[in-house]
């Protein structure tokens, strides 16, 4: 018999309802979940405002998209590096808006933070999507950016703006920057109803130009956007996810049809598809054309 210093199973089975209780009285979760709203204004680009609170980040990237006569400043920085991708922005955006709408009411003194992050996301997003059939979907060169760790501030990496258009599509990128803009309308519905407008507007017609030209961008721009977001489940969940938000924004019927008529309804077989939040939402009817 092999002697083991560790402790029997059965005392860590019994730490397994012990310890939480120690450990919820340590902590402050509703701090967490303010701070978890702060986090993203340490991931501003741009010009920054007078409230902004972490006063160590300053204003960076002013001239994204001078050189296509666009201006494509704010919105937020992936991670921490200083590349601004459209792809997990608009996801994102969607995710933060979609919060909003199931929990703002219990948000208290948070909420006119969370309105903002997600406003700072869909100005970025009108400005990606300003020129008719052209999204912008990528400020920086990942690999020069990757290849250099500085604060953006002080960047000196190329600000190489890429983008999808008819030519050269982007059905995923389209499809998820078409959702963001549909929550966040819901969003702003009430509080911005100009606002509100300008968003469902410009969400249809980057989503008729996302089915329009089908392709996936990570196919068109796979030299810049891969192996960081490359889209591995293909463009129809995206597709699918921006209908729902628009059936969900308009009650429009068109797009409920467009939902049951796709071809497949996409199972959650990788951790790349939006599959599951298509069929959590109130819009989908996948679950019921899967048993049929």
């Amino acid at each position: 018999m092999v002697r083991s210093s560790s402790p029997p199973l059965t005392s860590l089975f019994l730490l397994l309802f012990v310890s939480p209780i120690s450990v919820l009285s340590l902590h402050d979760y509703s701090d967490a979940l303010r701070k978890s709203i702060l986090f993203f204004e340490g991931q501003r680009s741009g010009r920054l405002p007078h409230t902004q609170r972490l006063s160590w980040r300053g204003d960076s990237a002013l001239n994204d998209g001078s050189a296509d006569g666009v201006d494509l400043t704010g919105g937020y920085y992936d991670a921490g590096d200083n590349v601004k991708f459209g792809f997990p922005m608009a996801f994102t955006a969607t995710l933060l808006s979609w919060s909003l709408i199931d929990f703002g009411r219990t948000m208290g003194p948070a909420l006119s933070d969370a309105l903002t992050a997600v406003r700072w996301a869909t100005d970025y997003l009108l400005k990606a999507t300003a020129v008719p059939g052209v999204v912008f979907v990528q400020v920086g060169d990942a690999s020069r950016d990757h290849a250099c760790w500085e604060r953006p501030e002080d960047m000196d990496t190329p600000r190489t703006a890429y983008r999808v258009d008819a030519t050269h599509p982007g059905s995923d990128v389209a499809g998820e920057t078409a959702a963001a803009l549909a929550a966040a309308s819901i969003v702003f519905r009430t509080r911005d109803p100009a606002y509100s407008n300008r968003l469902l507007r410009r969400a249809v017609a980057v989503f008729n130009f996302a089915d329009r030209h089908r392709g996936a961008y990570s196919s068109s721009l796979h030299a810049a956007v891969c192996p960081c977001y490359c889209d591995f489940s293909g463009y129809t969940d995206e597709l699918l996810w921006g209908a729902a938000w628009l059936h969900k924004a308009t009650r429009r019927r068109y797009y409920r049809e467009y939902i049951k008529g796709t071809r497949r309804c996409l199972a959650p077989e990788t951790p790349f598809t939006n599959s599951a939040g298509i069929t959590s939402t109130p819009a989908s009817t996948c679950s019921s054309r899967r048993k049929s």
